[in-house]
Formats: C-alpha cells, structure tokens, sequence
C-alpha cells in the first residue's frame, strides 16, 4: 500500500507488505524490505537500505547510505545523518555539490530502536537490538543490547529484545523482566545465552 500522495521513486524497490504513508519519500536506488511502515513524511534517502518488518515513524529522516538490518524501529522525527563534515558551500564559497563531499552511513544492527528526535551522526553503527532513548544523540558506536541515554549518547543500562531494562542477578549475569531471557556481561560487551 502507497498512499497517493507519498513519492515513492520508480528506481526505488518496496517489499510485498510495505506501507507508504501520506507525504513519505522514497529516493531512487532505495530498498525497503517486505512489511515496513513508512510514516507520514519520513524520508529514506537515495541508495538507503531497510530490512524486512521495519517501522519508520512520521517525520523519520533517514539519509543515504544508511543500512538498517531486519525489525530496526526508528522513532517520530528521528534522524540519520550522513555527513561527517557539513557545509552548504566550499571553502571558496562555491554552492557544494555530491563531488563535493562524502556521504558517511549510520549503520543499525536488528531489532534495535531509535526513539523520538533521536540523532545518529554518521558514522556510527548500533548494535542488534539496543534501545537508543529519544532525544539522544548518538556519536560514537552502541554495543548491542545496550540502553544509551543523553547529549552525547551514554550507555546506562542494557535491554533485551523486548526492549525493557534489564535486571542484573550478579555482577555480570542479566535477567530480562519480560521475557526471562538470560545474558551475560564480560568486557563491556553483553551476550545472549
């Protein structure tokens, strides 16, 4: 389903399933994989890449060369950014063109969320399935499972695939409330069992 007034591109590739809203744009050479939601005026930028089961919320901008893995969330008026080193024109003033720089992607592991007016600024990647709480502003890479909160984005807890904080049982063995799920935490990183 896309609504008659989205600009999907003919370049672009939509998966059986997906649903474009009302003012959403599609860029050409853009994959979206198959049962996404793309909201009301998001953006996925030319060449961007989304997953299967993907839901993008109204106003998400998501510029090129993102690449977003299966089940990724990412919230109302969040935004992807993609340039390391933004001007509007050259050093000698000259309006910049795409010779004129190099897009750099925010890369976004499965399952992980980026909550409401959240800012990825590229390049970085977040791991499968961390929780990214709105208004943060990611600058430097999110382990998987981790919760990062703040400007800048700091990691103050883990999650688990249910998204909900997780319950520490030992100093490195973490229990999630929701699903009983159990992971273990060595060296900063924190691993399914």
């Amino acid at each position: 389903m896309i609504a008659s007034t989205a600009d999907v591109d003919e370049k672009a590739v939509i998966g059986a399933g997906t649903r474009i809203w009302h003012l959403a744009q599609v860029r050409e050479d853009a994959t979206v994989g198959r049962n996404c939601t793309v909201g009301r005026g998001a953006y996925i930028g030319p060449g961007v890449v989304l997953g299967d089961n993907c839901k993008l919320q109204n106003g998400a901008l998501v510029y090129e060369p993102a690449r977003l893995a299966d089940g990724v969330f990412v919230g109302p008026a969040a935004v992807l950014t993609n340039d390391e080193y933004p001007r509007a024109v050259t050093p000698d003033g000259r309006l910049k063109t795409g010779d004129d720089w190099t897009a750099v992607g925010v890369t976004v592991g499965e399952g992980a969320a980026i909550g409401a007016r959240a800012v990825c600024v590229a390049p970085v990647t977040v791991g499968r399935w961390a929780l990214v709480a709105a208004g943060a502003v990611v600058t430097k890479d999110v382990p998987d499972f981790a919760l990062v909160v703040g400007v800048p984005a700091r990691r103050v807890g883990w999650v688990g695939r249910a998204g909900r904080p997780l319950i520490a049982t030992t100093a490195t063995i973490w229990v999630c409330p929701a699903t009983a799920a159990v992971y273990v935490e060595a060296e900063g990183l924190l691993t399914e069992i």
